[in-house]
This record gives C-alpha cells, sequence and structure tokens, in this order.
C-alpha cells in the first residue's frame, strides 16, 4: 500500500524559497519495509512527531536517524525504513531555498541528516521541540513560518542568475544544456558552476540529470510504458544503456527491477 502526504501551501512571502509543506502518517504495516528516496534536488526539513526511521546506508550500516533534521541535497538514492508509526511533518525547500536560512555550507550537507541543533543552535531544539508537542499541522506551519522569517536575514541571498537557470531546467524537464544556456546568456560557465555549488550544492548539470529522472519516473509511475526504449529517447538519453545507467544511479534500480516484486514508495511526490 502506497501512503498519500497531503500537502499544503507556504506562506507567499516565503514561496520564493519553500517549495510547500506537507505531512505523512500510517502504521507500520501500511508502509513498505524499505523506502527509497529518489534525489529531487530538494533539501527539506523533517520533524518526525511519530516514530522516526532507520538509514540504510550503500555500505551497509544502519543509522537511527534525528526525530528532527535537515536532509542535504542527494545525489544517490536514500534508503530509510520505519521503526514504528510514520508522524512526519517536512518543509520542502526550492533547489535554490534554504541557502539564506543558513551559515553552514550547503556543500557539506550533500547525502547528509543535519541535527537541527547544528542548524540553527539553540533556536534548532526549541523549534524541534515546539513542532514535535504541537497539536496540528496548521500549528507546525504557523511556528515554521514564523521561525523562517526570523531566520530570514538578507532575502538577497537568491541570486537572480541561479533562480532563473534553475527555472530553465525545470521548464525544460531537465533536458538542458550547461553549454547552450550559458553562450546563450552569455554566463561563464564556470561561474555559474559555483554559484550552483554554494547556493544549491548541485552543479546545474546533476540538477538537470536529477528533474530529468524525476520525470521519467513520474511517467512510469502514472502511465501505461510499452517500451522503455522510447521513454528513454522520448527524454533525450543518448541511448538505452545510458537511460539504465542514469536511472539506477538515481533510484539504485534498474527500470525492469523498478517494476519487479513490489514498486517502492520512492516519496515522489510531484505527480502532476
Amino acid at each position: 500500500m502506497e501512503l498519500h502526504p497531503k500537502t499544503y501551501e507556504p506562506n507567499i512571502e516565503l514561496s520564493e524559497f519553500v517549495k510547500r509543506y506537507w505531512t505523512l502518517d500510517g502504521e507500520k504495516e501500511n508502509i513498505p519495509l524499505r523506502n527509497t528516496i529518489v534525489p529531487d534536488g530538494t533539501m527539506k526539513l523533517i520533524f518526525h512527531y511519530g516514530d522516526t526511521y532507520r538509514h540504510h546506508s550503500q555500505n551497509g550500516s544502519v543509522t537511527t536517524l534525528p526525530k528532527c533534521f535537515l536532509i542535504g541535497q542527494l545525489t544517490k538514492p536514500y534508503v530509510i525504513e520505519p521503526i514504528g508509526v510514520t508522524g512526519s511533518f517536512v518543509v520542502q525547500f526550492k533547489p535554490n531555498g534554504f541557502v539564506p536560512f543558513t551559515s553552514i555550507p550547503i556543500k557539506e550537507m550533500e547525502n547528509t541528516a543535519v541535527p537541527l541543533d547544528i542548524l540553527f543552535g539553540e533556536k534548532g531544539k526549541e523549534l524541534g521541540e515546539q513542532i514535535l508537542n504541537a497539536n496540528s499541522t496548521s500549528e507546525r506551519i504557523q511556528i515554521i513560518e514564523t521561525f523562517l522569517f526570523s531566520q530570514l536575514a538578507d532575502k538577497h541571498r537568491i541570486d537572480n542568475v541561479v533562480k532563473s537557470t534553475v527555472e530553465t531546467i525545470f521548464n525544460a524537464n531537465g533536458q538542458f544544456s550547461v553549454n547552450e544556456f550559458s553562450e546563450s546568456n552569455k554566463i561563464n560557465r564556470r561561474q555559474l558552476a559555483r554559484k550552483f555549488s554554494s547556493t544549491i550544492g548541485l552543479s546545474p548539470k546533476q540538477l538537470a540529470k536529477t528533474i530529468r529522472i524525476q520525470g521519467v519516473l513520474k511517467v512510469l509511475l502514472n502511465e501505461e510504458i510499452s517500451s522503455l526504449t522510447d521513454l528513454a529517447y522520448e527524454n533525450e538519453y543518448f541511448d538505452q544503456a545510458h537511460f539504465i545507467k542514469e536511472f539506477k544511479e538515481f533510484t539504485g534500480l534498474t527500470p525492469k527491477e523498478f517494476f519487479g516484486d513490489d514498486l517502492k514508495m520512492s516519496l515522489i511526490f510531484d505527480k502532476k
């Protein structure tokens, strides 16, 4: 059984930074034993008001995740396992949306669960306690928005070049050439890469690959596919081998395995 999150829009004044809030609730038996979170180009603050999760790393080690933390940019599949009853409140930032709220370099948080006290000090611990003790989603949203407004020291840290590049990548569903974009917009490619690294934690090419694979996954989850080869070419992969390699890089599975015994809940919420 696949759980479906409930999603909520942010305050209009935070919508430049926050993509959405969502909640996920369910008993352990209604959630697959292990869930694969597929990279989607965004960072998320996660608050487990239910039981927390375990993380299974690619080297075989297993760690228990904190109750409240930020998950940095993912560049590979992130496998988690519910310990008990799921109750989660999540703040999903836009790809370049978290940088104004932190002094920690974005790149240092890659593929990492960062506890709130490391991110925000004593204020982070207080935030976690307030969110976990809240009685409703609307109360949690009010708490997090008050906190984010107080943290928003310099709104201008959102770089307009990065912002327009991100929009271009999303509008093209990841079918994006860094060279062509740099030349047509007269932007130095290396300078753009540096800006992306510091504000998003990914290169333009990495973000484009992430958005493209998300597009493929949405098609796989929502439509009847007669040919994986056609799907690969429609999304401008060089060939079937390139498609399979990139698919496995992000999901940990080949496209055929993805359709295997049970379709893993990959926490892809942009299904429209």
